[in-house]
């Protein structure tokens, strides 16, 4: 037991420092003798332990962030989780999650395992994003962790965040400016509320291809239709299905008269969207 007078002060500016609760504060001085480093550790230990004992929890809640660098070429998501939507909308939750987002832009990490190497700023100086992720888990008392990280580069990408934090999209277009900017918008919304599983059909995967083959040719055969034009028949399905599926020949949400690629080439000829990201909280 501590034999130092631990005073209301100290334990303020212990918890100016850490973010830790006032008890939590109280606690760790008087367990390490009004150590302030000491102090420190302790909490990170405890916060660890509360980490460790919520892995079996289920995080399906937290926020979307969407962001992109200042010159616009690059464009990070992440979706940073937590048990509960209580937490989810916590302004200092969605603060850091912000705080990652922007780290992640600025070094564009190739990887969740590399997000979470990077350092940022904390309370008490730098922390990788592991750590300070376990100190917020042991502040909050919620499993908290950083479940997907996608990255997206161009000419001009533009970002969009769907839903009070819900749904994060990046689009990277093939020019950059002002029109092209209001159109990037336009079919990042288009993405968020049609869920197109690829660019075009080039970039569909073949076992997609194959399985949407075969339940057409299934359908043609269970109407009865002669199995010579099954072929043909499932070749149109197929089509259809490239149309409904793959962003740039979707129907533009705003005047379905005009697929996606036809309302870009409207707005500055050439322009077309080179790659996207879609990510949806807990999907």
């Amino acid at each position: 037991m501590s034999t130092v007078q631990i005073s209301a002060a100290d334990v303020n500016k212990l918890r100016q420092q850490t973010g830790a609760g006032m008890m939590d504060c109280k606690k760790a001085l008087t367990e390490t003798n009004g150590d302030f480093e000491a102090a420190i550790d302790f909490l990170r230990k405890k916060g660890a332990k509360v980490a460790a004992s919520r892995q079996d929890r289920e995080s399906n809640e937290g926020v979307v962030i969407a962001r992109t660098s200042a010159d616009f070429k690059t464009g990070v998501i992440i979706e940073l989780n937590c048990e509960t939507d209580f937490v989810a909308k916590n302004a200092e939750f969605v603060a850091f999650a912000n705080q990652i987002a922007n780290t992640a832009v600025e070094a564009k990490p190739a990887s969740i395992d590399e997000l979470l190497a990077l350092e940022i700023d904390v309370e008490t100086g730098r922390q990788k994003i592991s750590e300070a992720i376990i100190e917020k888990t042991g502040k909050i008392g919620e499993k908290i962790g950083v479940s997907k990280y996608e990255v997206v580069s161009g000419e001009k990408v533009v970002a969009y965040i769907h839903g009070n934090f819900r749904l994060g999209v990046l689009v990277a277009l093939t020019a950059g400016g002002e029109a092209a900017e209001e159109a990037g918008k336009d079919v990042a919304m288009q993405i968020a509320a049609m869920n197109p599983i690829a660019l075009d059909k080039d970039g569909v995967d073949a076992s997609v291809i194959e399985r949407e083959l075969e339940i057409a040719k299934d359908q043609i055969r269970a109407e009865g239709k002669p199995e010579a034009m099954v072929e043909k028949i499932a070749a149109g399905k197929l089509n259809k299905f490239y149309k409904d599926s793959t962003l740039l020949n979707q129907e533009f949400v705003k005047d379905s008269s005009k697929s996606v690629s036809q309302f870009l080439d409207a707005v500055e000829k050439g322009l077309t969207v080179t790659a996207f990201k879609r990510v949806a909280l807990g999907a």
